[in-house]
């Protein structure tokens, strides 16, 4: 156990905060999860704005990495571009 009062204080807001960013991450996870799965394109383009802040948010917090919410936002976007283009035949 820690012997400094700044180190025990320090531990209580560690312990706060990765709480914080496991919740939001697990939330954003399942938000792009639902995306990925929809096969309704109104709700695709009507979620997609949120998903994509969301996952902004947790790139400039640093829970998850720039590159890694790069990739994602791109993935997502291409999805919501191949629905939203009329289909070649």
């Amino acid at each position: 156990m820690a012997n400094h009062k700044s180190a025990q204080k320090r531990i209580r807001n560690t312990k706060t905060k990765r709480t914080q960013n496991r919740y939001q991450g697990r939330t954003v996870r399942n938000a792009v999860k639902k995306l990925r799965e929809t096969e309704d394109n109104e709700s695709l383009v009507r979620d997609l704005p949120k998903v994509v802040s969301q996952i902004d948010k947790l790139a400039k917090k640093n829970v998850i990495h720039k590159n890694k919410a790069s990739n994602l936002k791109s993935k997502l976007m291409r999805k919501a571009n191949a629905a939203a283009a009329p289909v070649a035949g």
